[in-house]
């Protein structure tokens, strides 16, 4: 977008393009996965979506691009020889998600005198990786000719400094101007002054000089002898702030990224199998996870997902944290200490803020600057503050780490007064939300489609609504408050705590059970009228031991029927209810990370059977999907023969729940679970199922200790053997 004059406004794109997903800050469905693989690239606040070329391709609202802390900072990098694309041999990005790399080479090229250089003379290998809110970039060009060849590089590019919003589908009637650009013979810094009054600069710099550079095009003229290399660099510098950034060789960033990402390796649990596709299932998961990890000021935050939830939201983070606890602990105390450091101080409606409340998300850019959208820091989720005491109470009896949890204390304390008074808005002992400001989510719970809370008849529920799984984490909460009220030394705080958590889990019982359905309802209404439907949050209150032993099973087997288990993983909604549909967000869809925690849940009740039947339909999912990386979430349609789970369209890939979710269910099954203090390790009644036979965890914290395990699965148990221990570490089986 090469600019005419010196301030003018920028569109994004027609709003012939907008179909709305969820509501009105939700998700457009006219760039899909499934139509349009892209290669994803984060570090930090920057991510970067590419083509497979490792271009970024301006299709109308596509969501390519090289984003920074929500904003659009390259919306076009097209990479051509001469005039022509190139040819796509192979790209990738590499098992360790660091790199992305792309071979590609020439068609048939006219020369202009009538000579023609056949295809597959030149070779460019391309390869791009971020670092510290910039893209390295470097293209090696070798001739495979017997004589010298001319080739000209070019790059096209541009910058349209999209808010992220706007590229989600947001309608804005007033954008911000581009400035003129600054050149240099090596450089190109591209600027826009956004409403909000800061201005944002695209920097790129170029080595070795251009023969050609424009506000929009580098090109280098090239005469290659017979096999003879060329090696030319591009770096796109993210400056916020119209700040210039430090300039770094493309050596020196790599040798850093690789630095860190092996220090940042060394600190997980790492799992090999004897089954090598669950190895590469696991590999990415891990990799993802570590890619999705940005470091705050209070610790590791694993942002939600690529590329629309690249930030920090409560619920993802917590839930990601208890999902990896066992593989690297670090998470759940970074987690901690930011939601703690970012929780609700006073009430603010348009934010829907109280005090005690746990952070829903947080937003950088300029729309949310302006409050154009209400996301700045927003507070409209029912459930990340139960949750929040939940993983605090985990990662204690996990760790051991009584010093966390003394300083953060306060906060769970004010989370706990949310509960019972905030969040408990007609004082009948349930949580419920309703939102403050009529910009919010209408609905708060994980499930935030407008339509995901309903009645048997279809017909949409009123607010406040107590959603059932919030019930489940408001007592797991309750009981976790009370064991480290008592671990603290606040005995009568403890025992009230208890009196509530036993209060609330009767009451629960009494009014959510449905026994028509063999489940609990998916939600109270504003006049308490269950709302009977078959859904997967039932499943959650296995997850934290509120259902009682027998109402669990039922809801296992409803779970695991042919409506609700797709056979990939347990459905949001169960097939026979009136508002299902598999190309549905919330209402017939299957989540990963909800399927995981299900089968956790039925593994805490014992049912490792039912568990094991998750844990394979996921896998088995994993073999089809885009580099065994399972997405935020994928249709609902039954499973068939010799074919793979069906995408949804606009799903992010990678999702940071979404990779936890092996973790999880293999925990599940192992019954695996760590007493820090004691420094113990047990494994409950561990079962692998039929497709795996070998399984070693190594580097598995204990405390202030390390175990390496060697699991073996038998005709009718599974053996366990310690073979390092480091530290007074006491491993448990129970059979």
């Amino acid at each position: 977008m090469r600019p005419t004059r010196p301030e003018h406004q920028i569109p994004v794109s027609s709003s012939d393009d907008i179909i709305l997903v969820r509501d009105r800050y939700y998700i457009l469905a006219t760039s899909a996965l499934a139509d349009d693989r892209t290669l994803v690239l984060k570090h930090g606040d920057t991510f970067g979506v590419f083509d497979r070329y490792g271009d970024l391709q301006p299709l109308g609202r596509g969501r390519q691009g090289l984003f920074h802390e929500d904003t659009r900072y390259l919306s076009r990098l097209e990479l051509r020889l001469g005039l022509i694309r190139p040819l796509l041999l192979s790209a990738t990005v590499t098992d360790d998600n660091g790199r992305l790399t792309a071979d590609l080479t020439n068609p048939d090229l006219n020369h202009g005198d009538g000579a023609i250089l056949p295809r597959d003379t030149i070779h460019v290998f391309r390869t791009a990786f971020l670092w510290k809110a910039a893209c390295h970039i470097r293209l090696r060009v070798h001739n495979f000719a017997a004589e010298p060849v001319p080739v000209a590089i070019v790059l096209r590019f541009a910058a349209d400094f999209a808010d992220i919003f706007e590229v989600r589908g947001t309608s804005r009637s007033h954008r911000g101007v581009l400035l003129e650009p600054a050149l240099t013979p090596t450089s190109v810094r591209i600027r826009y002054r956004g409403l909000d009054d800061l201005v944002r600069a695209t920097r790129l710099d170029f080595e070795p000089t251009p023969a050609e550079l424009t506000a929009d095009t580098a090109q280098w003229n090239l005469v290659l002898g017979p096999g003879e290399d060329a090696e030319l660099h591009a770096t796109v510098h993210c400056e916020p702030g119209d700040q210039p950034s430090p300039v770094l060789g493309f050596e020196a960033a790599r040798q850093e990224l690789t630095d860190a990402a092996e220090a940042a390796r060394a600190r997980w649990c790492r799992v090999e199998t004897s089954n090598e596709q669950l190895n590469d299932w696991l590999g990415r998961s891990s990799a993802d996870l570590r890619m999705m990890v940005t470091d705050t000021a209070q610790g590791p935050y694993p942002y939600a997902g690529v590329p629309w939830f690249s930030t920090a939201f409560g619920r993802d983070g917590i839930i990601t944290a208890l999902e990896t606890l066992w593989i690297n602990p670090d998470l759940a105390a970074g987690v901690l200490r930011y939601l703690a450091a970012t929780q609700a101080t006073e009430q603010v409606p348009e934010r829907d803020a109280e005090p005690g409340k746990i952070l829903h998300e947080v937003r950088f850019g300029e729309m949310a600057r302006l409050r154009e959208v209400p996301f700045d820091r927003y507070y409209g989720t029912v459930d990340a503050t139960p949750l929040f005491v939940i993983l605090a109470g985990a990662y204690y009896r996990h760790t051991g780490d009584g010093l966390l949890i003394d300083a953060i204390w306060p906060h769970i304390e004010r989370a706990v007064g949310w509960m019972l008074e905030y969040g408990d808005l007609d004082r009948d002992g349930f949580v419920e939300y309703a939102r403050r400001d009529e910009r919010g989510l209408v609905n708060q719970g994980w499930k935030d489609s407008g339509d995901s809370v309903f009645h048997a008849d279809g017909v949409l529920a009123h607010g406040p609504i107590a959603i059932c799984e919030v019930q489940a984490y408001a007592h797991g909460a309750l009981v976790v408050a009370a064991d480290l009220a008592e671990l603290l030394g606040h005995a009568a705080r403890a025992a009230e705590l208890r009196r509530r958590a036993d209060d609330l889990r009767l009451a629960f019982e009494r009014t959510f059970w449905c026994e028509e359905l063999g489940t609990y309802a998916l939600a109270l209404d504003g006049d308490k009228r269950p709302c009977a439907v078959r859904a997967s949050n039932a499943g959650h209150a296995l997850f934290t031991g509120t259902a009682s032993r027998d109402r669990a099973a039922r809801v296992a087997r409803t779970l695991l029927g042919g409506d609700s288990f797709s056979g990939w993983g347990v459905r949001t909604l169960s097939a026979r209810e009136r508002r299902y549909n598999p190309m549905s967000y919330h209402n017939g869809s299957v989540w990963p990370h909800d399927t995981a925690l299900i089968a956790a849940g039925m593994a805490r009740y014992g049912l490792k059977d039912e568990a094991l039947r998750i844990f394979t339909g996921l896998f088995d999912a994993s073999l089809f999907v885009d580099l065994h990386r399972l997405p935020e979430l994928f249709c609902g349609f039954p499973r068939r023969p010799a074919e793979g789970p069906t995408l949804y369209p606009v799903a992010c890939a990678p999702q940071a729940w979404a990779a936890g979710a092996v973790y999880l269910v293999l925990q599940a099954c192992l019954g695996l679970s760590v007493d820090g203090a004691r420094q113990r390790l047990e494994l409950d009644r561990p079962v692998l199922p039929g497709w795996l036979h070998h399984l070693e965890l190594r580097g598995l914290r204990v405390g202030a200790g390390q175990v390496d395990l060697d699991l073996r699965r038998h005709r009718d148990d599974v053996g366990v053997n310690v073979t390092r221990r480091e530290g007074a570490v006491e491993v448990v089986v129970v059979k």
